[in-house]
């Protein structure tokens, strides 16, 4: 298995989240996590990646063999985990062109890669950027800094497209967007489909997975997955609602 999630405790400022959560998911695996909002459905990519303030009180985190919680971030990153976020950072005074280099290199780096130069860079970005319709003026503007959601959430999926992550978490990555930019962005994820990665995507609805089709279905309630299936879950979900289908408060 790439990921090994097993009966894992999570409390956020002294309030238990995450109640015993069990999950597993090979290489090559796209898994949706689905579930009403406080579910924990952040809680758990905030984990993974492993975000300050969120205390695993039980419970094991194995990525490729390994203890994924002790890692720091910046380690966790190198080994190739990737979180999207649902709320992008804004970062005044960094211009969205030397953020992605510098993160590129601090990766090829970390993977024992030589650098890339700034031509490299701008030509690798380049390449990359056209596909999501990211232009050069997008590239001098100041990370994320006045950029509509769609804009943002491009900008991330670019970011996965170039730290080519062995593991990709995309938390509500089609919150706030319409329809047009929903299938820009789901266009951007399944180019980057591939045996041996692995994604894993969370939503409250089930409109991203029209686009991009789960191998694995995950329903999250109360801190622990409470139901799984294959794709027909999240359709069974879209039609009789949380609180029919897991008969709790959606």
């Amino acid at each position: 298995m790439m990921l090994e999630v097993k009966d894992l405790h999570v409390t956020v400022g002294g309030k238990k989240i995450l109640k015993g959560l069990t999950l597993s998911m090979k290489a090559g695996e796209v898994h949706a996590i689905m579930g009403p909002n406080g579910s924990g459905k952040s809680t758990l990519s905030y984990v993974l990646a492993g975000r300050e303030g969120y205390e695993v009180a039980g419970g094991s985190v194995t990525y490729d063999g390994h203890n994924l919680l002790p890692m720091k971030p910046e380690e966790r990153a190198a080994k190739g985990v990737f979180l999207a976020m649902q709320y992008p950072v804004e970062i005044p005074g960094v211009t969205t062109l030397t953020f992605l280099k510098t993160a590129l290199n601090a990766q090829r780096r970390a993977r024992g890669e030589s650098e890339l130069d700034a031509m490299n860079v701008l030509k690798f970005v380049r390449q990359r950027a056209t596909a999501l319709q990211i232009n050069e003026e997008m590239l001098k503007r100041a990370l994320n800094v006045g950029f509509s959601g769609g804009e943002k959430k491009r900008l991330e999926i670019l970011q996965m497209s170039l730290f080519e992550p062995r593991l990709a978490i995309l938390d509500e990555t089609d919150s706030g967007l319409d329809i047009d930019a929903l299938k820009l962005v789901a266009e951007g994820v399944n180019t980057l489909r591939s045996p041996q990665r692995g994604m894993l995507v969370i939503t409250h609805y089930q409109r991203l997975l029209n686009y991009i089709v789960p191998d694995r279905v995950h329903v999250l309630a109360e801190g622990r997955i409470v139901r799984e299936g294959g794709k027909e879950l999240a359709l069974e979900l879209e039609e009789k609602g949380y609180s029919e289908v897991l008969k709790v408060p959606a």
